[in-house]
Formats: C-alpha cells, structure tokens, sequence
C-alpha cells in the first residue's frame, strides 16, 4: 500500500472531497481529550460529519456539541460544507461539518543520510506541495543540519506559493535516538553532535515550533494518520533502510518507551561478538540486515569492483537475480536475520498486525516466501499477519507532517 496522494496547490485548498485524516478512535479512546479537541480530531478523521453523527459518534448529547461546534466555526477551525450524496428532494442539501484546511499549513521533513523529503500539507492533511535535496553524504554538524532544514522550508514556500496559509510548525524526522516528548537528540548517525535539544535549535533557527522524532516513528505515524492503520487499535512497523527501525502503536497511538528512545530494534543484539555496527557495538541486527551490511558485503560477490555508493545495492540485486549465487546468499542470509527480527516483535509485543516497510522493499530476497515462513518457527504465539508495503520516500515527510499536525492540535484548540 502506497500514500500515492496528488498534491494541491494553495488555490485549490479547501476543496469538499477531503478523506479525512488521523486515528480512527471510538469515544472511549478520546475520553481523556477535553470534549473540543474530541470534536475537532473526530470532523479531521471523518473528513465530512454532520452534528448529528457527531454527537453520536463521540456519546455526548448534541447540546453538548451544539456550542462547540458555534466556536470552532467562529475560530475558522471548521466549516460547513453542503452535503449533497444525502440530498433527495426539495430544500437545501443536509450541511456536514469538515477541518478549515485554509487555517494554516505544517511542514513534514525526513533527513537522512544522502537525500532528504519535505512536504507542505493543510490543516485537513492534504498535500499542497514537496521538496526533495540531495546531498553527498558524511557526518556533518546540528549548524550545517539546520541549514539544510532552513533550504528545504524555503523551497517548501515557493512551491507552495505566496497566497499559501501560514506554516504554523513543523515536523522533523531522522535516524538515531531522539525523545519525542523533550525534543533531545542523543545520537544520530548523520549528525556529529550529540545530547543536544533539537528540537528547540530547530525552533530558534526557524522562528516555528518544531517536533522531533526518530524516522521509524515517522512511518508509523504515516501509517496512523493516513494508512491502513487507521483503524486498527495496535500494530508495528518494521522498516529497512541504512538501518532497521521499528515503530509500535499502542491503543491508537505512537509508544515510544519510558524514556522517549525504546523501539530500538536494530540495536537488538542477534550475535555476541558479532558483526561491527555503525553504532559502535557489535551483534546489532542492522549490522547483519541493512544497508550498512549489505554493503559491507557487496565485494565478495562484485569480485571486489564496486560501482559509485548510491549504485551498489541495485548492482547487487541485478546480480543476485542475474544467477550469482555470492550475491544471492547475501540477501538470503540478510532475510534470515530478518525474519529473527520479526519473531521477536512478535513475541515481545503481540501486535495485531506487522507492516514490514521501506523502498528496500525492492529487494524481494527479503520477504521472499521461504523468509516469512521462518517466522512461526522462532515464535511461541502463532504472528500476526505480515504485510509488505513498499512506497516512495515522500511518505516518511508525510508522517513528519502528522507528527507536526498531532502537536499543533491542543495549542490550536486551547
């Protein structure tokens, strides 16, 4: 499954057609949520409600609602949009309630270590415009790192355009440890500096609150808020790219440890003394599954000639489908390691359901046939389905958007 959406420019925000966005939750899973920020997340994820539906939906009485709804409408944080699928005679159309996408905008940017995605969505999470930038790769200080975020906004606004909404926060995702709820960065393969709070130097540089999180808990928050994920009450990501990273949703929402930095799942140890890590520590399964070790390995099979950096993966697979065995059991040997993995998700967490994510979903010797079948083999529980899900890297920024969207909403609302 893809978030193949296509984008809209700023004059055309505010269209009727909106899907709606967000977690899919019941009443009991709202309670906690003063009764106007429930009516607000309930008409975004409806896309279209009436009042009626509304009230029924959160358990409330529609007197409860009526006044609310009077303030949101007043506030332009809703609108109402004539509702004519449910109109079949005279008189005017039954008029349903949907988010005011003209009342702002939030920007969703994912960095990582050789090219980076950035996306303007509205306040109803449609797209309205992206950006890509390619860089040469390295390590590079929080000073370059927010230059690149400061280039990657200013493209974000000229594709937008002038009469665009405001941006009113951003979302930034990228690989390492970083706690959410602080906004500390402790590490990040991509970044020099370490134990530093990112997200207020993101806020300073840009003059826009800023959330922060680890790229795997992007892709979760994609799936949550746009994805198949909707609906369902908990289910895990398992994604693979230069590393492996694993986001986990817990009654509708994103869990991410006591302390901001669990979901570690390629740091999980698969071998004592065993390969080296870019992390530092040895035995990681990234070290055996990702980028990293793939590449590490690609010389035994490319008889020690490899192409530029960014081509080595795809030279690798061509061989590996072209019949060279070196590089086929590469691979094999990766999905092994992967399907540990997945079995300890499994066992650990229980999940309704495991996505198993990311464009290295291209290399089908990772999920091929015989890999997912290990999988009961090393659990004690029967798994939860696995599903394949392989996409562009648009909607990682896309979950970085959600990420801002999800922390705007109460400082909107208060």
């Amino acid at each position: 499954m893809g978030f193949d959406v296509p984008l809209r420019p700023a004059t055309q925000l505010g269209g009727d057609d909106a899907p709606g966005c967000g977690p899919l939750r019941g009443a009991r899973q709202s309670g906690t949520l003063p009764l106007r920020q429930q009516i607000y997340e309930q008409v975004r994820s409806a896309g279209h409600i009436s009042r009626a539906v509304l009230a029924k939906e959160l358990e409330v009485s529609p007197g409860s609602v009526t006044p609310l709804v009077s303030d949101l409408l007043a506030q332009d944080l809703l609108y109402e949009v004539a509702d004519d699928s449910q109109h079949h005679g005279r008189g005017r159309p039954p008029v349903t309630l949907a988010v005011n996408p003209r009342r702002g905008l939030v920007a969703g940017l994912k960095l990582s270590d050789h090219e980076h995605s950035a996306i303007l969505v509205d306040l109803a999470g449609q797209p309205v415009a992206s950006a890509t930038m390619l860089r040469g790769g390295g390590v590079r200080d929080v000073a370059g790192l927010l230059d690149e975020v400061e280039t990657l906004l200013a493209q974000l606004a000229d594709a937008a355009g002038s009469d665009a909404p405001p941006i009113m926060g951003l979302g930034l995702g990228m690989p390492g440890m970083i706690d959410h709820a602080s906004g500390h960065l402790r590490w990040s393969p991509i970044v020099s500096d370490r134990d530093l709070d990112l997200a207020a130097a993101v806020t300073d540089r840009i003059g826009l609150p800023a959330s922060v999180d680890n790229d795997a808990n992007l892709l979760t928050m994609a799936e949550l808020w746009f994805g198949r994920g909707r609906s369902l009450s908990d289910f895990a990501v398992v994604t693979i790219e230069y590393g492996v990273g694993l986001g986990l949703v817990v009654d509708h929402a994103p869990y991410r440890g006591g302390h901001g930095y669990g979901m570690e799942l390629g740091h999980t140890k698969v071998q004592l003394d065993g390969a080296l890590c870019r992390c530092g520590q040895r035995g990681c399964l990234e070290a055996y599954v990702a980028d990293f070790a793939l590449v590490r390995e690609a010389p035994i099979a490319l008889d020690g000639t490899l192409p530029p950096r960014g081509e080595v993966l795809q030279a690798l697979y061509e061989q590996a489908k072209g019949g060279n065995e070196a590089a086929r059991a590469i691979f094999e040997r990766a999905a092994r390691y992967l399907a540990v993995g997945l079995a300890n998700v499994s066992n650990l967490f229980d999940p309704r359901r495991i996505i198993l994510s990311g464009s290295r979903m291209r290399y089908d010797f990772l999920y091929a046939e015989e890999m997912l079948a290990q999988v009961p083999n090393l659990t004690l529980n029967t798994p939860p389905p696995i599903e394949v899900n392989a996409w562009d890297d648009l909607v990682w920024a896309r979950g970085a958007a959600a990420l801002a969207m999800a922390d705007l909403t109460p400082r909107l609302l208060a």
